[in-house]
């Protein structure tokens, strides 16, 4: 039989009220760095607005001393291991490193939804152990993230139980080699239950208790040896768990117009120093500056 889907509650050390307030404040830094306003600022405004009766507060008060000794959130999220998890953690260095080319409001977006979820607040779907860790592990395919490192922080993760933590630690070691498929598909209920049917548990050693579901494995099953991204697609729409922000991609219409403006303003330019030249020359006085401390 596979693990019972876990209450909203008990993905993670924290209540309900403190995940809620969490999505609001990583979706307001996400939408306020947008607008260049300066980090310390944000941080002062989004503190205000958080509830009081939550731990949020004080942690985004140990963020703002933080981010003016060291200018960066992760160091200060890092310290914070019994508040912040070290997958939020992760992504927000991941964001924050100078070499890296994952956005911060991205990543933000990203422990946005997943706040969201483990409240049980995205789109009224129950949160199971199942579906945050797809989520999860999708951000890191995604946006190429460090697998090491990123599977690490997943596993530490409270919401995961011991069998899980193993179980994703083995991941690090087998990612790239064995298609993800058939990684699912090897720890589901379906894949025990057509075992059982074909009498191989009583040849071998019992097979480990399963993580993922009947439904898990099945999709797993269908999807093998086809594009990851087409597993991810199925399980995000049977499971229900919050679709991966992605940067978008700027529209170059966009941009047209300004360009076609400087290149008016260029062949403008032009045309009055060729006018300027047939009428008997082109003053160059114009273009001279007075010495610096010189009379003007």
């Amino acid at each position: 039989m596979t693990q019972e889907s876990a209450p909203p509650n008990s993905l993670g050390s924290l209540g309900r009220e403190e995940y809620i307030e969490q999505a609001h404040f990583f979706q307001s830094l996400a939408e306020r760095i947008a607008s260049n306003a300066p980090a310390q600022e944000i941080l002062a405004v989004v503190r205000e607005e958080t509830l009081a009766t939550t731990k949020l507060p004080l942690a985004i008060d140990f963020m703002l001393a933080e981010l003016r000794h060291a200018g960066a959130f992760g160091t200060a999220m890092e310290k914070l291991r019994h508040y912040f998890t070290t997958f939020q953690t992760f992504i927000v260095s991941e964001a924050e490193r100078e070499s890296g080319k994952f956005d911060l409001r991205i990543g933000l977006t990203v422990l946005a939804q997943e706040a969201l979820y483990r409240a049980g607040r995205h789109e009224n779907v129950e949160p199971t152990r199942q579906g945050l860790f797809l989520y999860q592990f999708e951000v890191l395919c995604r946006n190429r993230l460090g697998y090491d490192a990123g599977i690490s922080a997943i596993a530490a993760d409270p919401a995961f139980d011991e069998p899980w933590r193993e179980w994703i630690l083995t991941l690090r070691h087998q990612v790239g080699m064995v298609d993800i498929s058939d990684l699912l598909y090897v720890r589901s209920a379906h894949y025990a239950a057509r075992a059982e049917r074909s009498g191989k548990p009583g040849e071998a050693e019992p097979l480990p208790e399963p993580l993922f579901g009947d439904r898990e494995g099945r999709i797993a099953l269908a999807n093998r040896r086809k594009d990851p991204l087409y597993l991810f697609a199925s399980l995000h729409r049977q499971l229900g768990y919050p679709e991966v922000p992605r940067t978008e991609v700027a529209d170059p219409t966009e941009d047209l117009l300004p360009q076609l403006a400087r290149r008016m303003e260029q062949l403008e330019k032009r045309m009055s120093l060729m006018e300027d030249e047939q009428r008997g020359g082109i003053d160059l006085t114009k273009l001279y500056e007075p010495p610096p401390g010189g009379p003007s």
